[in-house]
């Protein structure tokens, strides 16, 4: 019983330490740009740490302090997060399929379409009103002022290795044909007429093409790459939970089997003492 006991204690406090990198995945993404814009995400995972952190802890309290009905809970409510867990892995893996960069003609960055992205994740940008909270945000941050101070001729401009957002937020499409002054300031479209997007650009650094729907899809394009860095982390804890909650019915079981036995060996040994 000792054993066992012992061996729970352990195999709790490995599930209480894998509790951690969801946690620390759902910091990570509330710290994106993207992510603290739309805030889709971080939450939900964030959510799931804590709760991971609060069941384990749980069974290494029972598990030390003897207590089975707080282990029967532990265990019960671990398998449903890491069902839970397993929802998530799945669900971001399905949204973020889809998705690709289009080479810009010319240049060392790449452009990007909202067509191209999962309806489910338009949805979370196309609303009007999401759309205008979200254009609030990103207008605040410094991803398109940073780029006035990296770049200074067209050349070094068009060999940059621009971010999606970037690409997609801070300067008029390639196919516009306008001319580079400077990163955020472009004038004199050749092909106006060659994309919506053409006619909303603004030289206005608090509008740029915040309007666009290229921004849009520059910003799904950059969901898309840290959700998938994120599910490549939640996969591998995924799998280590599975196996640590594996472990502890095992040794749960053994506990009891043991317990019982023993129980078992004593009433026999009455037995034969009354005899």
């Amino acid at each position: 019983m000792v054993l066992d006991h012992t061996l729970l204690a352990g195999i709790n406090f490995l599930a209480v330490l894998l509790a951690v990198p969801v946690i620390v995945v759902g910091a990570w993404l509330s710290g994106q740009t993207p992510d603290s814009c739309v805030q889709l995400l971080q939450w939900p995972v964030l959510v799931l740490g804590i709760a991971l952190l609060a069941v384990a802890l749980a069974g290494f309290v029972g598990t030390f302090w003897r207590i089975p009905r707080l282990l029967l809970f532990h265990l019960a409510a671990m398998l449903l997060l890491v069902l839970a867990l397993a929802g998530l892995v799945i669900f971001i893996y399905a949204v973020t399929a889809n998705g690709s960069a289009h080479p810009a003609t010319n240049r060392a960055y790449s452009e990007y379409e909202l067509e191209d992205y999962s309806g489910w994740l338009r949805r979370r940008v196309e609303g009007r009103h999401r759309w205008e909270r979200i254009r609030r945000c990103l207008s605040s941050t410094s991803a398109c002022a940073d780029l006035n101070q990296t770049y200074r001729s067209a050349e070094d401009f068009f060999a940059a290795r621009l971010t999606p957002l970037q690409s997609g937020c801070c300067k008029p499409p390639t196919a516009c044909g306008y001319t580079f002054v400077n990163p955020t300031y472009w004038i004199s479209p050749i092909s106006a007429l060659a994309g919506v997007d053409c006619t909303l650009w603004s030289n206005d650094q608090t509008g740029l093409c915040y309007g666009c729907s290229s921004c849009k899809a520059g910003l799904l394009a950059d969901l898309r790459r840290e959700w998938r860095k994120a599910d490549v982390v939640l996969v591998i804890t995924l799998v280590a939970l599975v196996f640590v909650y594996a472990m502890a019915c095992f040794a749960y079981r053994s506990a009891k089997t043991d317990q019982l036995f023993q129980r078992y060996k004593q009433g026999d040994a009455g037995g034969l003492q009354m005899h």
